[in-house]
């Protein structure tokens, strides 16, 4: 006996059976009844799916690529606020250029091997670029591994030429950003076409994945906006502008990919353990510095600061969207905007003056350490704001900015996160 599932359409021209549905053999108490296969046929997508419902290796690499990105970064950041380059072959590095290696790598074994593997089992199930087959996220990794290993010999070069830590923004580094976020992105769109091909506890792991790499996302977000989120400006309306542009439409796009509950929320509290670990750790570690001028004492490496507030209005916004799940989606953005820019003004400000305090000074949050070259007179040191808006119209009109920037983003990331339900390959 059997069960129909599925759509009901199918081919009955002669020679044709690309049946799109499966057969299910339900149990009989028919002695000596024939064994039948599950599916007679299937789209070449679900087939593929059906070969690769554990999760693969070419997955974890880029995952572990991505994080090694991440920690070598912060480590790198470490390192100049507490030693200096004082060298290209230092372990920071090492760890950053070591994701370049890894996607490049992994990714591009995986585009050979679908090209010309007869029966590699993606081939069904990926894209054609310049005559090569492959998942679409293991072309974007690929690229950014290779872009990430031409820009250390150039950034090698650049400071021999230039000077050591000359430029933040220099090409070179322009070029490693480039290729870490093309990482990061095609790990992201590699665990979903992934993810979106099986189902059941298969999906489950990979959603996971999913959330954890997006949550590396957000550090690398917030580490290029990092000079722009510094305590001292946490008084002022250019920040949470800042805010409003980098991280509601993430939010939104990884809660309507992912379809979690509380997509948003874990994402975010990913993003902040990362970043408390850093603060708790780095400082284990000694450090010297190696250029001048000095002007701090340190002795340890200086970690980056205690996390943003985000975790508040990520806790709200997944609530909002479990509650406005039939709103259009410029409804759900206007509100979801006001709710992130409000929420984490009222968070942060009141948070910031605390990290001001003298009861912040201690390892748990970590207001005690500053870079070696650091003057005694700068606000950071003498525990001050800094207020960016002269008048009180320029900060309105920043915060306004900020509002409205925030519902755009956010109507942008929900249309991103619809397109990456629909990845397959």
């Amino acid at each position: 006996m059997l069960e129909w599932l599925g759509d009901s359409q199918v081919s009955t021209e002669l020679g044709k059976v690309p049946l799109t549905y499966n057969l299910k053999i339900l149990e009989t108490d028919m002695a000596g009844s024939m064994p039948f296969p599950a599916s007679v046929s299937a789209r070449p997508v679900d087939r593929a799916a059906a070969t690769t419902a554990a999760i693969p290796w070419y997955v974890w690499c880029s995952v572990i690529a991505v994080t090694s990105a991440m920690v070598g970064t912060h480590w790198d950041i470490s390192w100049h606020r507490s030693i200096g380059r004082d060298t290209f072959w230092t372990p920071a590095h090492i760890a950053i250029y070591m994701c370049g290696v890894l996607a490049g790598v992994s990714c591009g074994f995986l585009i050979l091997s679908t090209t010309f593997g007869t029966h590699a089992p993606l081939r069904e199930a990926s894209v054609k670029i310049w005559g090569f087959r492959g998942p679409l996220g293991a072309f974007i990794a690929a690229w950014g591994g290779v872009a990430m290993i031409t820009s250390a010999p150039l950034d090698d070069w650049w400071h021999n030429a230039y000077g050591l830590d000359v430029k933040i923004l220099s090409p070179p580094h322009v070029l490693l950003i480039m290729g870490m976020v093309g990482v990061q992105l095609g790990a992201l769109i590699l665990i979903l076409g992934q993810m979106n091909r099986v189902t059941d506890q298969a999906r489950a792991k990979l959603e996971w994945l999913f959330l954890y790499v997006s949550a590396m996302i957000v550090v690398c977000i917030m580490i290029l906006i990092f000079e722009y989120e510094l305590r001292p400006y946490m008084h002022s309306a250019f920040p949470y502008r800042v805010l409003a542009i980098a991280v509601p439409g993430i939010l939104a796009a990884v809660s309507r990919a992912s379809g979690r509950r509380w997509a948003a929320s874990i994402v975010i509290g990913m993003y902040s353990l990362f970043l408390i670990g850093c603060v708790w750790i780095l400082p284990l570690f000694p450090a010297m510095p190696k250029l001048g001028p000095v002007y701090q004492n340190v002795t340890h490496f200086i970690p980056p600061e205690f996390p943003l507030l985000l975790i508040v209005p990520a806790l709200a916004l997944d609530w909002l969207w479990a509650r406005t799940a039939n709103w259009k989606l410029w409804q759900q953005s206007v509100v979801s905007g006001a709710v992130f820019l409000c929420l984490m003004v009222a968070v942060q400000w009141p948070f910031a003056s605390f990290l001001m305090s003298p009861a912040s000074r201690n390892w748990v949050f970590g207001t005690t350490y500053f870079d070696y070259n650091l003057r005694p007179n700068d606000f950071y040191v003498r525990h001050m704001f800094f207020q960016v808006e002269k008048t009180s119209t320029v900060f309105w009109t920043e915060m306004a900015a900020a509002l409205g920037l925030a519902m755009l983003t956010t109507r942008l990331g929900f249309g991103w996160g619809n397109w990456m339900r629909r990845i397959r390959r």
